[in-house]
C-alpha cells in the first residue's frame, strides 16, 4: 500500500486534529473566573512528594518480610499493600514486631502465615459484588452490524463480563477507611480483573466505550463520578483507587469520557456537573511540575507538558522490586531521582518501555521526567477542545473562547516541536539535562526521539503500514523486544483503538480500509485467544494470532476491562458479516 505523504500545514493539521479524535470533545458550564491559569515556571529543587499513610508504611514492611520469608518465586508485592486490617493499626504493628525473626529479618512461614491470617483480611476482600443497575443479557439494539452468529455469541459473552467485574467498596471501607488502602469511592466500579481489584484512571476510558456499546449508561456515569471524587479529594485523578496511587495520575482522559457519555445520552446536567472538575484537572496538568517551555527555531515559546510523579521513594506496590533496581546507585539523591522516574513512568501508563530509557539496554536510565511525550500533549489538546465544545453546549461562551485559544497555541507547538518532516511522524522530545529551570529550552532537532513507537501515531496515520508496527494480529507497541510489557511484540487495546478510530474518521477511503483491517486483526486475535483460554487478556502478542502477551513486572492478567471495551467498540463500529470467518487462517 502506498504511504500517505502530507507536506502542507493544512494536511498535517488535519491529521493532527484527527489523532486528537480519541478524546472526543467534552464539557459544561460554570461561570469560573479565568479558567486558564497563567503560564507557570518549571519546578526548582527536589520536587514535591505526597506523604504516605501510617498503614501504607507498615504494609511495605510486611511486604519486605514476605519477600524474605517466601523468596522471589511467585511473589507479588502488590498483594501485601492491598491487605486490610481486622483491627486497629497499633495492635497489628505491635504483634508484627513481636514475631520471632532470624538475623536476616525473615520470619518462619508458619509464624508469618499465622500472623497474616489473624490480623488481616485477604487482598480483594474490601470490594464486594455490585449488581449493575442497567445490565440486561442482550440490550435492545446491541451491535446491529454483527451478523455472524458465532461472533455475536462471543460478543454477548464479553458483554456479560461487565457483571463479573462490577464491584463496590465494602461497608468497612466506608466506615473504617483507616483500615484499608482501598479508597472509599461513592459509586460502583468496573475493575480490570485478576490482581487489579480497584478502578484505574485511563483504563476507564475504554471500559466506558465498551459500556456504551452495551447500553450501560448509568454504569459509565458512575465511573466518571468516582474519578471526579478522586479529583475533588486529592486535587487530581489518581492512577488508581488505592492510597499508594495518590502521588501520581495517569493519561488524562476524563474529558473524553464525559464527552462520549454526553454524545450517547445528551445528558446536559451530567455535563454541567462535570465541567468544573474538568477545568480543575486541566489546571493540574498545566501546573509547574508538568509544564515546561520550549523555544522553537523562530524564537517562539511553547508551553508543553510532561509526566512528573510527586514521589521519590520506592513505589509501595512494587517496593521490593524498586529497591533492588536502585541498588546500583551509590547515593541517596540518585536513588530518589530514579524512584521519581519509576513513578512518573507509571503515571504515563506505559510501565515499562524502552521509550523512556536513554539507554534501551539499561533499565536504570529511565528519564521520563525529561521527555515531552507526543501522546500526553495530544490528550491535553483533546482536553482543551473537549472543554471548549461542552462549555459551548451549556452556554459558557467565555470558557469556550479561552480553551479554543489554548488549543490553537498547542496545535502550533505540535508543528514546531514534535513534527518530523522526514519521518512523517510526531516524535517525543527529549529535554536537555537540567530541565527543572525557569528559562525556556531551545528546540534542537537531535532531541527528537527518532525510534518508532505506537505513540508516534496517536496523532496520525502517516506511513503506519510501512513503520514495521503493523503485525499479523495488530499494532505492536514498539520495534524493540526488550522484555518490558510496553514493547514489542505486545499489542495493547488502547493503542489499537486510538489509531483505528483516527483512521476510520478520515476522509480517505484508503485510511478507512486500513482501520477496518487493523480492527479485524485485533478482533480475531481476541476471539481465538478467548476460545483457547476461556478469558480475555490484558495484552496480546501481535506476531501470533490468538496468543496473549507477556513481559514486565507481573504475570499476564486476564479479565480484562479495556480489552473487553475495545472489542465491543470495534464490533459496534465495524460489525462482522454473516459469512465471514473469524479464525487465524
Amino acid at each position: 500500500m502506498a504511504p500517505f505523504l502530507y507536506h502542507t500545514y493544512r494536511k498535517r493539521h488535519f491529521l493532527f486534529l484527527f489523532s486528537v479524535f480519541i478524546l472526543s470533545q467534552s464539557l459544561p458550564p460554570m461561570a469560573l473566573t479565568n479558567p486558564l491559569s497563567p503560564p507557570s515556571s518549571c519546578t526548582k529543587g527536589p520536587g514535591p512528594v505526597i506523604p504516605v499513610t501510617p498503614l501504607l508504611s507498615f504494609l511495605v514492611r510486611v511486604q519486605e518480610t514476605a519477600l524474605q520469608t517466601y523468596g522471589k518465586s511467585n511473589f507479588d508485592p502488590k498483594h501485601y499493600v492491598d491487605l486490610s486490617l481486622k483491627s486497629n493499626l497499633s495492635t497489628t504493628v505491635e504483634a508484627f514486631d513481636k514475631l520471632p525473626k532470624t538475623e536476616n529479618g525473615s520470619v518462619s512461614v508458619k509464624d508469618f502465615e499465622g500472623f497474616i491470617g489473624k490480623y488481616f483480611n485477604d487482598a480483594g476482600d474490601d470490594v464486594v459484588y455490585a449488581e449493575p443497575v442497567d445490565f440486561v443479557p442482550e440490550p435492545h439494539g446491541f451491535l446491529p452490524k454483527v451478523e455472524n452468529p458465532e461472533v455475536r455469541g462471543w460478543a454477548l459473552e464479553v458483554h456479560a463480563l461487565w457483571k463479573n467485574f462490577s464491584r463496590k467498596v465494602s461497608s468497612s471501607v466506608l466506615h473504617h477507611p483507616e483500615l484499608h488502602t482501598l479508597l472509599p469511592l461513592p459509586r460502583p466500579v468496573i475493575i480490570p480483573g485478576s490482581r487489579f481489584t480497584e478502578v484505574y484512571y485511563w483504563d476507564s476510558y475504554w471500559v466506558i466505550r465498551g459500556l456504551l456499546a452495551s447500553k450501560m449508561y448509568e454504569t459509565a456515569k458512575a465511573i466518571v463520578t468516582n474519578l471526579i471524587f478522586m479529583l475533588d479529594t486529592y486535587g487530581h485523578v489518581l492512577n488508581g483507587a488505592r492510597a499508594y496511587y495518590t502521588n501520581r495520575s495517569q493519561p488524562p482522559l476524563l474529558s473524553a469520557m464525559v464527552y462520549e457519555i454526553y454524545n450517547r445520552t445528551g445528558d446536559v446536567e451530567f455535563v454541567k456537573k462535570s465541567l468544573p472538575p474538568l477545568i480543575k484537572e486541566y489546571r493540574y496538568w498545566n501546573s509547574d511540575i508538568h509544564e515546561l517551555i520550549i523555544r522553537d527555531a523562530e524564537q517562539c515559546n511553547h508551553f508543553l507538558n510532561r509526566y512528573y510523579a510527586m514521589w521519590n521513594k520506592p513505589r509501595p506496590e512494587s517496593s521490593t522490586i524498586d529497591e533492588e533496581l536502585a541498588s546500583k546507585f551509590l547515593n541517596d539523591s540518585e536513588k530518589q531521582q530514579f524512584y521519581r522516574e519509576l513513578a512518573s513512568t507509571a503515571e504515563s501508563g506505559w510501565d515499562f518501555s524502552t521509550r523512556w530509557m536513554r539507554n534501551s539496554s539499561d533499565f536504570t536510565t529511565l528519564s521520563t521526567t525529561t521527555i515531552l511525550p507526543v501522546d500526553l500533549n495530544i490528550f491535553i489538546l483533546r482536553m482543551e477542545l473537549d472543554i471548549a465544545f461542552l462549555a459551548k453546549t451549556v452556554g459558557e461562551n467565555a470558557i469556550t473562547e479561552d480553551f479554543l485559544r489554548a488549543s490553537q497555541k498547542r496545535q502550533k507547538a505540535f508543528s514546531a516541536i514534535f513534527w518530523n518532516e522526514n519521518m512523517g511522524q510526531w516524535l517525543d522530545y527529549w529535554l536537555n539535562n537540567g530541565a527543572d529551570c525557569e528559562e525556556p529550552q531551545t528546540w534542537k532537532a537531535e532531541n527528537q526521539n527518532q525510534k518508532v513507537f505506537a505513540s508516534n501515531f496517536v496523532p496520525l496515520w502517516i506511513d503506519l503500514f510501512n513503520s514495521g508496527l503493523l503485525c499479523a494480529a495488530g499494532i505492536a507497541t514498539s520495534l524493540t523486544n526488550s522484555g518490558q510489557q510496553w514493547d514489542f511484540p505486545n499489542g495493547w487495546a488502547p493503542l489499537q483503538h486510538m489509531i483505528v478510530e483516527g483512521l476510520s474518521k478520515s476522509a480517505s477511503m484508503e485510511a478507512r480500509t486500513v482501520a477496518k483491517d487493523i480492527a479485524e486483526r485485533w478482533i480475531k486475535t481476541n476471539y481465538v485467544a478467548y476460545k483457547k483460554t476461556g478469558a480475555m487478556h490484558e495484552k496480546y502478542d501481535v506476531e501470533k494470532c490468538g496468543e496473549f502477551g507477556g513481559g514486565g513486572e507481573y504475570t499476564p492478567q486476564t479479565g480484562f476491562g479495556w480489552s473487553n471495551g475495545v472489542v465491543l467498540a470495534f464490533l459496534e463500529e465495524f460489525g462482522w458479516p454473516k459469512d465471514k470467518k473469524i479464525d487465524c487462517d
